[in-house]
Formats: C-alpha cells, sequence, structure tokens
C-alpha cells in the first residue's frame, strides 16, 4: 500500500514571497510555536489550522499543503 505524506513547502514559499517569516505567521494566526513546529517537520495538523493560515494569507489550501505519495 502506497504512504501518503504531506509537505508545507508551499507555505514556506509563500511566506518568502510574502517577506514574512514564521513568527509573522505565528502573530497573525494566533498558534503555538508547537504548532508551527509541526509544520515545520511536515506533520500533520488540524484542517483547522490550514484554514486559519488560509484566511490570514489570503490564499488556498492548495497554495500551502502538498499532498505527497511515497509508492
Amino acid at each position: 500500500m502506497d504512504s501518503i505524506a504531506v509537505s508545507y513547502n508551499r507555505l514556506w514559499k509563500l511566506l518568502i514571497d510574502k517577506s514574512l517569516k514564521k513568527k509573522d505567521l505565528q502573530i497573525m494566526t494566533h498558534l503555538s510555536s508547537a504548532v508551527i513546529a509541526k509544520l515545520g517537520r511536515n506533520e500533520s495538523v488540524q484542517l483547522n489550522t490550514l484554514v486559519k493560515i488560509c484566511r490570514a494569507l489570503h490564499c488556498e489550501l492548495a497554495d500551502i499543503v502538498e499532498i505527497i505519495r511515497k509508492d
């Protein structure tokens, strides 16, 4: 069976494009440093967390997360 992973590289690129840092994102979204760290390690986070990020950055889910299939 194939395993599925997520990548938040699109999020980090978007932050760079907007001249923002992870700390800026944390302040904008009121997320804990632990959640930001989980994102940095490409770990699973709750959907409402991703929605908060999308609202803060005025983007869609596909702009910040990529589903990667590991064969």
